[in-house]
């Protein structure tokens, strides 16, 4: 069965274990989890080149991603770590929302070992290796992007702080899922769906739309779509569903702009502008808010 989404026996038995992070048994992969690999990388190819960002398309040079067979993250390391300083960790599956973001201040990763099916290559409601490494990992070898990323994870760490001091159980509970629900808005439609401003016209810069063959044309071309300059405050209170073309889009000057941003969102957390976003999607578990509450403990 080899390491395909959802259907492989080697993740089971780690989540049993109660183990996240874990290593990549790339003699595990089968002919046909490197068959979709490659029919992944060979479609999207073209579009990475018509729609993507130039640091998107240098960071696949730089990688020298291989669009035969699924890569191997300690090579995917040897490249990207000498010029950022991240890394690619393998994990199990599901990361909590403060260790996932913590390990972006960290300068690591955590990315999907698994791959789609290669007859179910146009969606998956989950990550897999593909999105993780094609569709992410040649931003994380641009600097301000990097950057960007690492001042985000902060972020993390100061909400866990801030909500620590709250006493009241009920107003605990309500700020953080309030403040947590304004960062995953602000990842989605910037690191995930994000579109930038290029000498000539729009480009991608959101993993989502960068690992989509559908979704990445519709982003730029498609009427449907509505695209506005990003603004803070209608970011974190914009809801968004997952199992949909996205309907609206927020466009950034530059990846300088993009950290100003998340330097922004640390400063409006201190004030408290993020306590009392909009109610809506995506809904904040029990396990989300456990990860920032023991992280504050």
């Amino acid at each position: 069965m080899g390491l395909t989404a959802t259907e492989a026996p080697f993740i089971e038995e780690a989540r049993n274990r109660g183990e996240l992070y874990i290593r990549q048994p790339y003699e595990l992969y089968s002919p046909e989890n490197h068959e979709a690999w490659r029919r992944l990388h060979a479609r999207m190819f073209p579009r990475w080149q018509r729609f993507a960002n130039a640091q998107f398309l240098a960071g696949l040079d730089s990688l020298g991603l291989q669009g035969d067979r699924i890569p191997r993250l300690e090579e995917i390391n040897q490249f990207l770590s000498p010029r950022t300083g991240f890394k690619a960790k393998a994990v199990s599956g599901y990361v909590p929302a403060f260790t996932f973001f913590d390990c972006l201040g960290n300068r690591e990763f955590p990315t999907t070992i698994t791959i789609r099916r290669s007859d179910k290559l146009d969606y998956l409601p989950e990550p897999d290796i593909f999105h993780d490494i094609a569709g992410h990992v040649p931003m994380h070898t641009d600097r301000q992007f990097a950057e960007a990323l690492v001042r985000f994870g902060e972020c993390a760490r100061m909400a866990a702080g801030l909500v620590s001091e709250i006493r009241d159980q009920t107003k605990r509970t309500e700020t953080l899922t309030s403040i947590v629900r304004a960062m995953a808005r602000f990842f989605w439609f910037t690191i995930e769906f994000g579109l930038m401003r290029s000498g000539d016209g729009l480009r991608v810069y959101g993993s989502g739309l960068l690992s989509s063959y559908g979704e990445i044309a519709h982003s730029i071309e498609s009427a449907e779509v509505q695209r506005f300059p990003i603004q803070l405050e209608w970011v974190i209170n914009q809801g968004f569903v997952i199992h949909r073309y996205q309907p609206l889009l927020f466009i950034v000057d530059s990846f300088d702009h993009l950290f100003s941003l998340v330097d922004r969102l640390a400063q409006w957390m201190k004030e408290g502008k993020l306590d009392n976003v909009a109610p809506g999607e995506p809904d904040v578990d029990d396990k989300d808010r456990k990860s920032f509450l023991d992280a504050g403990a």
